[in-house]
């Protein structure tokens, strides 16, 4: 079964706010056999304007997995975190 993943770019608004997001996050992800590829880091872009500078990849079992975890009770709580102290796009793809 291919491997899925949770792209991310994120604008962070609130940093403070943020950080409490960071802090919690790994707890959700470890439920579901989550692991970060890529968690902020120095990024440069090429072509197009990136929605946010914060970019995050994350690795799943399956593409399933990744909508599980996102979908997830424990991670919603987490998420509302996350969404009122940023703005983002997140996408997952199953990988090949």
């Amino acid at each position: 079964m291919p491997l899925g993943y949770v792209i991310a770019q994120i604008k962070v608004h609130d940093a403070e706010a943020y950080k409490i997001y960071v802090a919690k996050v790994q707890e959700t992800l470890d439920i579901y056999h989550g692991k970060f590829l890529v968690r902020g880091g120095v990024a440069q872009s090429f072509e197009g304007t990136p929605p946010g500078d914060r970019n995050v990849i994350i690795q799943f079992p399956s593409a399933e997995a990744a909508h599980v975890w996102y979908n997830s009770p424990e991670y919603a709580p987490v998420k509302k975190l996350r969404r009122a102290a940023s703005t983002s796009v997140q996408t997952i793809v199953q990988g090949i």
